[in-house]
This record gives structure tokens, sequence and C-alpha cells, in this order.
């Protein structure tokens, strides 16, 4: 029988969720990152035309639960990685000058001025979110068109000189992804394969990531969230989700003294959750992922995986030699978990269940992999 292999037992990474906030001028997204980072990220940054970057932990109360209950000498939460390239201007993004190394980005959060204030500007002059919202998916496309054609074209050069079937393969996903594209839809609508996948996934094409559009408002009442709406209706083809952040709001509740100051105000405004907590919940769901954790007295984690995957590819977000060696899994529900209010009472109740390779992991599933290498 291999051993129970609980967190502290190898060495690995954060589980980390990359996203990339974009927007055009005044639109608030510099103090949103600021919001979700710390200001730290953008005075350390150096170089003002290069890309910051700032990490902010995922709070997710049922990690809080967990520390609690094993009262561990570490703990590990997820993160999220928050990107904020250089600004956007006109055809700035079909040149793909503002995207250089953002291959890790995941979601585009683009941030979309919705509030009203005469001493800021508006780059075409007037407030209007479906147009500014129309104006970077259509940049989007047309950057990856461009980067598609080019490749073709390479391709073909190269297929004149010497026969090569994988490039023949590659040629004809690229006509296909070109075909999509010219037909004004963004990539990440496009049914690939998982092969399909694997062969662009080096590619720097920005209409296959998710998209969530970030509604700049004065505030989260119902005006804000019947535009929030009219988004999600109308880009739901485009698999683009839309939310409503006040971000001034929220910068200046986070500004106070106290977390005690600050639950009041939220309350005072009807705010219900922080940016953080409603754009990284988001970005989670567009993604497809679940957590799920490990637990033990040396330390409590959570991973992400996506949703569907089995135990030994969960076993493989931990350490690879969990899932090269994996023999079972055994489950604890945080539900049972949290109802019961130990391990042991768990184990009484009969309510931890082993599963083989194949079982379907699920949100909130505790994990203690058996494994021999």
């Amino acid at each position: 029988m291999g051993p129970a292999v609980r967190v502290s037992d190898a060495e690995r990474g954060v589980a980390v969720m990359n996203i990339g906030i974009i927007g055009l001028p005044q639109t608030g997204k510099k103090a949103l990152f600021t919001l979700l980072v710390g200001k730290g990220a953008l005075d350390h940054r150096g170089d003002p035309t290069k890309s910051a970057r700032g990490v902010a932990e995922i709070l997710d109360p049922r990690f809080d639960r967990l520390v609690e209950v094993y009262t561990p000498k570490k703990h590990t939460r997820a993160q999220v990685e928050v990107i904020l390239p250089q600004r956007i201007e006109e055809q700035s993004v079909s040149k793909g000058d503002i995207f250089h190394n953002l291959a890790e980005v995941e979601v585009f959060c683009h941030v979309v001025r919705a509030f009203e204030n005469d001493s800021i500007y508006h780059i075409w002059g007037a407030v209007d979110p479906l147009r500014d919202i129309d104006y970077v998916n259509t940049e989007f496309v047309l950057h990856d068109l461009l980067f598609v054609e080019k490749r073709i074209d390479r391709i073909a050069r190269d297929l004149r000189k010497v026969k090569d079937e994988r490039a023949v393969r590659e040629r004809e996903l690229l006509e296909k992804l070109k075909k999509h594209l010219e037909d004004e839809h963004p990539l990440r609508t496009l049914g690939m394969t998982a092969e399909d996948l694997r062969s662009i996934a080096s590619y720097p094409l920005l209409s296959a990531r998710e998209m969530i559009v970030v509604l700049n408002v004065t505030d989260t009442g119902a005006a804000a969230a019947t535009i929030a709406d009219e988004i999600r209706t109308r880009y739901a083809a485009e698999r683009i989700g839309g939310v409503e952040i006040a971000v001034e709001m929220e910068t200046e509740i986070a500004a106070l003294g106290s977390e005690e100051e600050r639950r009041v105000f939220m309350g005072e405004m009807g705010l219900e959750d922080t940016a953080l907590h409603i754009l990284t919940k988001q970005c989670i769901d567009a993604l497809g992922l679940i957590s799920f954790f490990t637990v033990a007295s040396e330390e409590v984690r959570q991973w992400f995986v996506h949703r569907g995957a089995t135990a030994v590819e969960a076993a493989g977000k931990i350490h690879t030699d969990l899932a090269r060696g994996f023999i079972r899994a055994e489950v604890i529900k945080y539900d049972d978990l949290q109802k019961l209010g130990s391990e042991d009472k768990v184990k009484s109740a009969g309510k931890l269940a082993v599963k083989g390779r194949d079982y379907v992991v699920e949100d909130g599933d505790i994990l203690f992999v058996r494994f021999s290498v």
C-alpha cells in the first residue's frame, strides 16, 4: 500500500489563475487593478510602458473553515495573477503591440466605462458601453485573422520546399480558424478538439481566450444591473460574461481603517461582495474550473482543476509522482465535514469514499491521494 500524500510531502507550486485587465483610456482599469492587487504593483513596475503584474489570494469561505478545523502550520490559498498591459489605442490591438509576453493570460477582463463624469474625458466623446465592447471585440478578431493569414502563407511557402503531413494538418486547421474569423466570430466559440487546442496552444490568439466585461458603474443599483443584463444577453453567443463593479466606491471602502468599517460601509451601499470575489468567481466559471482541497496538520491548500477532471488528473496537479504512481483517492465532501465537524466524525459516519483513477472530481472535494512510486 502506498503512502497517503498530504500537501507537505512534496515540492509543488501554488494554484494560480491568470487574468489580464484591459480597457480603453479613462475606463478605470488601473483603479480596478490596484483594487485587486494593491498599489505597489504599479509603483514597482519600473517602466510605465510595460505591463504591470500583481498577485491576489482568492478568498473562499470553505478554505477558511478547513483552516479552522485542521489548524495547520501553514495554509496556502489559490491565487490570481493580474496583468495590466499598456493602454489600448486605436489599432494597437490588431497590431499586437500591447500583448507581448501575455501568453499566460487565461481570461481577459475588459473594463468598460458606464459612468458619467464631465471631468473625465472619453476618447470618443460620449459614454457608450456597447460601442466600446464591439470595438475591442473587433480588434481582437482582426489581430487573430492577421496572425492566421501570415501563418498560412508561411506554411504554404514551406510546403513548396518539403512535404510535411503535420504542416498540412496545421494548415487545414488554420483555414478553419480563418473562416471563423472572417465571419467575425471569436475563436473561443469555434468547436475545437483537444488535439486542435494543443496545436494552437503556442499561438498568440487573443479571441481564443475567455472574455468578461467589467462594467464600471457609479453604483450597483437597478440601472447598472439592467445594462449588465443587456450585455450578457447580447454577447452570450460570443461567450462573453458581464459583471458590474463600482470601482470608485470600492476604492473608497478599501481605504477605510478596519474590516468592521468596510463591512458596515458595504452594507450601507448595498454591496454584498468585493470586486476581487466577484471577478475571480466570474473568471473561475468562465474557465470551467472547480476547486479541490488537500488538508493535514502540516498544511491546508486549495487547488484548481478543470470541471470533469479525474482523480488521477487532480493528483497530477499536486505532483507528477502522485499521478504516475496513483493507487486510489480517498474523498471527503466539504459539506459532510462542515456538517459533522471533523475528519474523524466523517469517517465514523461512513462518509469517506474510496475512489479510483477515473473518479470525476467535484467542486469542494477534499482529496487524500494514495500512491506508490
